[in-house]
């Protein structure tokens, strides 16, 4: 069996890593594809590189979001390999461009059922296209598959868990015994907030101004890896309560998130990964696509409102006895079986 994998972002080079070495492992020929949607070294090279990743077949050096500009590129990886499935993770719009090229080939969804109910972001709106699209949906919980049926979704369902979580298990240790990013930034365990802020929504001046507005508030340090697009903002604002960093990879940004003492974030990855470290995560989004961890009372939304970012902060404690989310840690054996399984 073969399959075309579409890459293009941060968070999908992290689960493709688990991914692809469940469906080397299972005998499945993987041809991946990169979008170019993440094209700056600190967000795309580096990845590959720490988390052992081939080099992908196709590189389209798309260098945006654009999802028309990806499409010729992907449809002509579809003619030339001509493969079983098409994959994709996630929500960005090369999950989107990767669904929408694959043209007669059959559609396979990681992450696929999460809804935040936010039409106003564009993620949500490329979920709810991508599983209308998909023929295997591929899903991280019971709650994803329950929409998906209460959206008449016609693609076969499977809850495999989260390939996220494979990550977690497999490279939390590694991070752990390499990184070296707290003794290089001075800190402590437990003494410092961790922020990132990169959604098109949020780095729009006057929402990143009330965000940061929020953070000044906070007792620090914060430490800030900064997005490209991020940093662009934060220059032009005046008074920052922090110095921001560039962007880390994901060893070291695995050891930043276990050892801080509250995440502040708009990243869904990082509300996961908040939470299966122990760390309480306060999300400054109006609505999350992965609601299980605010209801477990690890997660709280407070949107952009200073006061409540704040007040979320001061607050924060991870709560006892929280309930195992998102899988075992063994998705990526449950997607290539499931792949078998749903072979068209």
């Amino acid at each position: 069996m073969r399959i075309l994998s579409i890459v293009g972002n941060r968070p999908q080079f992290i689960k493709a890593a688990p991914l692809s070495a469940a469906l080397a492992a299972a005998g499945i020929d993987e041809v991946v594809l990169h979008t170019g949607q993440h094209y700056d070294r600190a967000l795309s090279e580096v990845f590959f590189e720490e988390l052992g990743l081939a080099e992908p077949r196709y590189s389209l050096g798309v260098h945006g979001a654009d999802p028309a500009a990806m499409l010729p590129g992907i449809r002509a990886a579809v003619a030339a390999e001509r493969p079983d499935w098409v994959l994709v993770l996630g929500d960005t719009n090369s999950t989107l461009a990767g669904a929408q090229a694959a043209g007669a080939v059959a559609v396979a969804h990681v992450e696929a059922g999460l809804r935040s109910f936010d039409l106003e972001m564009p993620e949500e709106r490329n979920r709810i296209a991508v599983d209308r699209l998909s023929a295997l949906l591929l899903c991280p919980d019971e709650q994803a598959a329950a929409q998906l049926a209460a959206e008449g979704i016609a693609g076969r369902v499977e809850v495999v868990g989260d390939v996220m979580a494979d990550a977690h298990r497999l490279f939390a240790p590694v991070a752990a015994a390499r990184s070296r990013i707290l003794d290089e930034l001075g800190l402590e365990p437990g003494g410092y907030v961790l922020a990132t802020i990169h959604r098109e929504a949020n780095v729009r001046p006057e929402r990143l101004a009330r965000i940061v507005a929020g953070l000044a508030r906070v007792d620090g340090p914060i430490v800030f890896p900064a997005h490209p697009r991020t940093r662009a903002v934060l220059a032009t604002l005046p008074e920052l309560p922090f110095v921001p960093i560039d962007p880390v990879g994901f060893l070291d940004m695995t050891v930043l998130t276990a050892g801080a003492r509250v995440i502040v974030t708009d990243s869904g990855g990082l509300q996961k990964e908040a939470y299966w470290h122990g760390v309480p995560c306060v999300t400054v989004r109006p609505s999350t696509e992965w609601t299980a961890t605010v209801a477990a009372g690890g997660n709280v939304l407070v949107d952009d409102d200073p006061d409540r970012i704040a007040a979320a902060a001061a607050a924060a404690a991870f709560p006892a006895n929280a309930p195992q989310l998102y899988g075992d840690g063994h998705a990526g054996d449950r997607i290539a079986a499931a792949l078998y399984a749903s072979r068209p």
